[in-house]
């Protein structure tokens, strides 16, 4: 039996933002920024992902779905 078998995914990727305050900038403003930076990059997403392996056929599968669903918000949004 393989040693790994059953245990999760460990990646070393290391997710490190950087964001200038500038002179005389809010710092909510710049925190405003730096989580929408997170949540553009995925950082969670990217972590929960390859925390388990995921079948390259269900990973297809997912993103089919999610095209439906947006297809079909944007065929309701036309009505």
């Amino acid at each position: 039996m393989h040693p790994f078998l059953g245990r999760p995914k460990t990646q070393n990727t290391v997710y490190m933002l950087k964001i200038i305050v500038k002179d005389g900038e809010n710092i909510e403003r710049a925190l405003k920024r730096y989580k929408r930076k997170h949540r553009n990059i995925k950082v969670m997403q990217n972590l929960r992902d390859g925390q388990f392996f995921t079948k390259p056929s269900v990973k297809r599968r997912r993103e089919v779905q999610k095209a439906a669903y947006i297809q079909n918000l944007r065929d309701q949004e036309d009505i």
